[in-house]
Order: C-alpha cells, then structure tokens, then sequence
C-alpha cells in the first residue's frame, strides 16, 4: 500500500504493481492499490482505466467503474490530440480492455464486444483483447448469411477469405 511519506513512488511503478497483483490472482489488493493511486495520480489514464475496471469488477460498482474506464480513455485521447510525450493512440488499446472488462463484469455483452473491438482498431495483435473476445465466444461473419455455418459452401469461402487475410497480413 502506498505509504503518505513515500513519494518516490512514481505512476509508472504502481501500475507495473498492479498489474502484477492481477497476474497473481490478487484482484482485491490490486482494487485497494489502484484506488490509492487513481487518488494520487487523477490525471493518470492507465491507472484510472485500471480502477475502473476493478471498481466494477471487484466492488460491483458498474456504472462508476465503466464512467471511470470511459474518463480514462477521453483523457488518453486528448492528450495524445494536444501531442503531449507521453500520449499517443496507440496506447489506446489496453484502455479499452479494461473498459471491455467493466462492461463483462456488468454483463453487458454486446457494448463489451463493441469496446474490445474498438481497442483492437489501435493494436489488431492484442492478445488481452483477442482473449477476451474468445471468452466471449465471438465468432467471424458467415459468408453466406442464409445458408447454416457448416454449409460446405460456407466453409469452403470461409477458408479460401482466411487464407486471403494471412496472406495480406503476412506483407
């Protein structure tokens, strides 16, 4: 926890902190830290992102922590407009992971499908945001929308547009 007399503690450490609490499985204690830090650092988006998503997902307070995650991604967004260092919008992605992961805590699927597919316009290769969307169980367009999945005619044009896609991905 963050001591009053510590003030070497920058934004940048609290944040690797909290997200080593959240890989160990301590989303309580990373909850209690990210509070304390959005307090000391407001004007910070990832931790603010970082707060939101645990206020809706570890206090069940939804709307605060999804108004939160929302703050968090129009401050990213505005510094990166007014050019400032340390903002651009390709950082925009992990924020909307977290807003992603408040709106699943709210069961509020299609705006969480909607949030991560926005993230994945800033980085298409975020595994957090393709994990999240599989867990969702999301699945790709049907070629031929009136003919079942496993139409043969629909698999076939299903494999034969993938392999299109990896092959422009791969130039």
């Amino acid at each position: 926890m963050i001591s009053q007399d510590d003030e070497t503690l920058s934004a940048a450490v609290l944040l690797r902190e909290i997200e080593t609490l959240l890989r160990n499985r301590k989303r309580r204690d990373a909850y209690q830290l990210a509070g304390q830090a959005a307090v000391r650092y407001g004007n910070d988006p990832f931790l603010l992102s970082y707060f939101g998503y645990l206020e809706a997902s570890v206090d069940g307070r939804y709307r605060n922590g999804i108004d939160t995650c929302t703050r968090a991604i129009a401050l990213l967004a505005k510094k990166a407009m007014l050019g400032e260092d340390d903002a651009e919008e390709s950082q925009l992605a992990p924020l909307y992971l977290n807003l992603g992961r408040a709106y699943i805590a709210a069961e509020k699927r299609m705006e969480a499908i909607k949030a991560l597919n926005a993230g994945l316009k800033y980085d298409k290769q975020n595994k957090g945001l393709l994990g999240e969307l599989e867990q969702l169980g999301i699945r790709r367009f049907i070629p031929v929308p009136f003919l079942k999945r496993a139409n043969p005619v629909n698999v076939i044009i299903g494999r034969m547009l993938r392999k299109k896609r990896a092959e422009e991905s791969s130039w």
